[in-house]
């Protein structure tokens, strides 16, 4: 039985990003982008997804399969136990409709937050 899971990443942990060392031990599957109804917001040096019900574009971003102590970083990272993100299930597009792929969505308050679109840059 694997303890691989596939995850979403849509920002610093992008390839070539700054957040990268996190997965450069775990296996890249492919680019991908969510169904519509999702945004980036820019927080402080790094973007945050929430779910947005009038975006027509969705977000731009990569599938990992990572492991367990993998995952284990990254929720850390994410700052799960603090309530900053939660990972749960989030829509793509083909070919990763219908996988049941998570990824990190901000739980906080984007108040006063610039919103960036579909792709985070650095």
């Amino acid at each position: 039985m694997s303890t691989e899971k596939l995850v979403f990443v849509y920002g610093t942990l992008k390839r070539a990003c700054s957040n990268h060392h996190y997965l450069s031990d775990q296996k890249f599957v492919g680019e991908a982008r969510t169904a519509p109804g999702f945004c980036l917001y820019a927080l402080d040096g790094f973007p945050g997804m929430v779910a947005k019900p009038d975006d027509h574009d969705g977000v731009v971003g990569e599938i990992w399969s990572v492991d367990a102590d993998a995952l284990v970083r990254l929720d850390g990272l994410e700052g799960l136990k603090e309530g900053m993100y939660r990972r749960e299930i989030v829509p793509l597009l083909a070919p990763y409709a219908d996988r049941g792929i998570e990824g990190y969505l901000y739980a906080r308050s984007i108040d006063d937050r610039l919103a960036v679109g579909s792709i985070w840059k650095e």
